[in-house]
């Protein structure tokens, strides 16, 4: 019993309730209280550069081998691509089953979604720029590490690790403040747009839910079986990361203790800093899967009919679109809007204004599918490289 109350995980999820309790009994303070999560988010994106090219850096470096280096970011490309697909796929299927846009459209409450809709449209130049560039200046400086004389790539290789940890140190600390960042998040959204509005749009809700929950244990569960890993496992050993994520609504948030995890469960090093920042930009599941059923949503809620050519487009579309998600301020929504101008008006972009109320709660599922989804890429990674310490691997379930 004792040991709960150590936990970040057990305050985060106290916060939680206390931040929906403020949102439903005081609407007014619980908005003022969002200031307090965005705040606590803001302080963790400044770290996610600096973390992701030191740690880069670090791996490529420590690979040594620039052939090797290529065939492991090939290989993470490649299961992205497929994995991503997937979630997509799920996701219309399942919108398709379950018919979350049949409901009555007088029932739903409209927002206004214009500073969504203002912004440029999604395109492959911002992409390439918001996501590619850091990737790029990593190899470009790990390269001439590699290409630098022995003794002295040790020593540059040393004060590179030298900083991460001290990054990793200071970020550890901040993360204590994780459950005011839950608290502020959750007391906002309930505050502004109040439980009552799950109501309407609890059949999407539940849909998007059961999606994620079905690519996760389905999907990632078989991929995981095929390599001898245990998922449910593996959701134990990282329940606290969850837990952060969940209440702050960002993967970012949990982005060092996930690395530092997967490389205590056995996953190399390089490995690991190299296929978890990447997959931040190219492997996210959650937000493919949201993406995915809210399109056929808005088309099901104003009767567009989508011939199976359209549904190919879509899935095509989204699988660019969807990796614009991870540089671009306001995420969801304004990749939403981009993919659904993409398609010439043949779903109203006007429709995003019916969803805007349930976003917050949307983006916990979005959020953790997407380090789930990372964490067992990662894994994959390692263990079909032969990158992976079985005994630390089996050392670290089995204390859990």
């Amino acid at each position: 019993m004792k040991k709960i109350f150590t936990h970040l995980t057990f305050y985060v999820l106290l916060a939680l309730i206390a931040g929906i309790a403020l949102g439903h009994y005081n609407p007014e303070l619980g908005v003022k209280m969002k200031v307090v999560g965005e705040a606590f988010v803001t302080i963790i994106k400044i770290f996610v550069v600096p973390i992701i090219f030191l740690t880069v850096v670090l791996g490529i470096s420590s690979i040594g081998n620039l052939k090797k280096v290529g065939k492991i970011g090939l290989k993470s490309l490649i299961y992205f691509e497929i994995v991503t697909t997937l979630a997509l796929t799920i996701g219309i299927v399942l919108a398709y089953v379950l018919k979350p846009g049949h409901i009555d459209i007088s029932l739903l409450a409209e927002n206004d979604i214009t500073k969504y809709t203002k912004k440029p449209e999604f395109s492959i130049g911002k992409f390439i720029l918001n996501n590619l560039s850091i990737i790029v200046l990593c190899l470009a400086i790990a390269y001439g590490i590699i290409l630098t004389y022995s003794p002295k790539r040790e020593v540059i290789v040393e004060k590179l690790d030298k900083a991460s940890k001290f990054v990793f140190k200071i970020l550890k600390m901040v993360m204590y403040l994780a459950p005011l960042g839950a608290f502020g998040g959750i007391a906002g959204a309930v505050g502004k747009y109040g439980i009552h509005t799950l109501l309407p749009l609890g059949k999407l809700v539940g849909s998007v839910y059961l999606s994620m929950f079905m690519f996760v244990f389905l999907i990632l569960g078989f991929i995981l079986w095929i390599y001898k890993l245990n998922l449910w496992k593996f959701l134990k050993y990282i329940r606290e990361e969850i837990g952060i994520v969940f209440g702050t609504s960002s993967s970012e948030t949990a982005l060092p203790n996930l690395m530092e995890k997967l490389e205590k469960l056995g996953c190399k090093a390089s490995v690991v800093r190299l296929v978890v920042p990447t997959g931040y930009s190219f492997n996210l599941d959650g937000t493919a899967i949201y993406l995915s059923m809210s399109v056929i949503f808005i088309a099901q809620l104003f009767n567009v009919h989508l011939s199976f050519g359209e549904i190919l487009f879509i899935i095509g579309l989204l699988m660019i679109t969807s990796k614009g998600a991870a540089g671009v301020t306001g995420s969801g929504f304004v990749v939403l809007a981009s993919t659904l101008a993409s398609l010439h008006n043949k779903i109203p972009v006007e429709g995003l204004a019916f969803l805007l109320g349930v976003d917050k709660f949307l983006s916990e599922s979005r959020a953790i599918t997407n380090i789930i989804g990372n964490g067992v890429a990662t894994l994959v990674i390692a263990k079909s490289e032969k990158e992976f310490d079985e005994e630390m691997y089996m050392r670290e379930i089995g204390s859990i």
